[in-house]
């Protein structure tokens, strides 16, 4: 093995480009260079969040949108904070941007890469909340390893999350639930606050999910002051 396989990052997610549609790629070609960011591998160039958002605001950073359905319903309810969403699934960018034109959010910023790369590069204390909504579930126990929910990325969100500020995580797979939440408790730095909802929206993913009968378990939890 060389040395440079033995430090690649393990990754949480599967590369995905996909077909945009019409709709997403004007919305793209609009959009991104006003609220785009691309995340490069290793790249440790610190994010001036408030210079981003064009003003100081709290932030809330969603790690994996899927297609921003979530994240721009969150966002048009929250107009005080702002939201970084972080996705590899390029249909879901475009969608969100489309969204963001639609809706005309001034709230939502975009990046397109490794969400654990994009949390390098985020200050200490800055986010006042991290979403981890329905994360892959990598369910095979070889593949575990490759779960975002994991001791080392949890320390690193920890630190990120001002004092008091919540990393709120959810799936339907009730052994991920589990784990989960052993590797939340186990964090140092957070404390429980609440196993419900606490203002996320549905979504037609966890909807198709409960008729299905897999239960969907939110874990919510504050970091310590």
């Amino acid at each position: 093995m060389t040395d440079t396989a033995e430090h690649r990052p393990i990754r949480s997610f599967h590369p995905r480009r996909g077909r945009m549609s019409a709709r997403h790629h004007d919305a793209y070609a609009e959009l991104w260079p006003l609220f785009g960011l691309d995340v490069v591998d290793g790249d440790r160039t610190p994010i001036d969040l408030p210079a981003l958002f064009g003003a100081a605001r709290p932030v809330v950073l969603e790690i994996g949108f899927g297609m921003g359905d979530l994240t721009a319903a969150m966002a048009a309810a929250d107009p005080g904070r702002g939201y970084l969403g972080v996705e590899v699934h390029t249909p879901g960018i475009g969608n969100l941007l489309a969204l963001v034109k639609e809706q005309g959010l001034t709230n939502v910023r975009v990046a397109h890469g490794d969400a654990m790369e994009l949390v390098h590069r985020i200050s200490p204390g800055a986010l006042d909340a991290v979403h981890v909504f329905f994360p892959d579930p990598w369910p095979k126990a070889r593949h575990h390893k490759r779960r975002l929910i994991r001791p080392d990325n949890v320390a690193l969100l920890s630190a990120r999350l001002r004092p008091g500020g919540v990393l709120h995580c959810a799936t339907d797979w009730p052994h991920y639930a589990e784990a989960m939440a052993e590797v939340l408790a186990a964090e140092p730095g957070l404390r429980p606050a609440g196993i419900d909802r606490a203002g996320r929206p549905g979504t037609k993913f966890e909807r198709r999910g409960t008729a299905q009968g897999r239960p969907i378990a939110d874990l919510r939890f504050q970091r310590r002051g």
